[in-house]
């Protein structure tokens, strides 16, 4: 059995800051890669960023570059997206998502398993 439980979203106003974290339980072993998407209302789930096994391979999506950071604490199977300047546009429901991969897929399709979400809402 394998579980990814997302939480930290929450309601915050624009140029502040959240951290999410998504825990990973179960045969995590083959978590190689640890990826967030996210989904507003009406649109398609989006690429957000993913971190490899190693902190140095990581991958973000350009709307949340140099705002947003990924990493992960393998000792406690959880990865954390810290997301700074926070725009209106950045609402949407996040979700934690693993794969075990020798790249870093950028594709919701690419992911094997994937946590319920955490809704993230940002006020102008």
């Amino acid at each position: 059995q394998v579980q990814l439980v997302e939480s930290g979203g929450g309601l915050v106003q624009a140029g502040g800051s959240l951290r999410l974290s998504c825990a990973a339980s179960g045969r995590t072993f083959s978590f190689n890669v640890m990826g967030w998407f996210r989904q507003a209302p009406g649109k398609e789930r989006e690429f957000v960023a993913a971190i490899g096994s190693s902190a140095y391979s990581t991958s973000y999506a350009d709307s949340v570059k140099g705002r947003f950071s990924i990493s992960r604490d393998n000792a406690k199977a959880t990865v954390y997206l810290q997301m700074n300047s926070l725009k209106p546009e950045d609402t949407a429901v996040y979700y934690c998502a693993a794969v075990s991969s020798i790249v870093v897929p950028r594709t919701s399709s690419q992911y094997h398993y994937w946590g319920q979400g955490t809704q993230v809402t940002v006020s102008s």
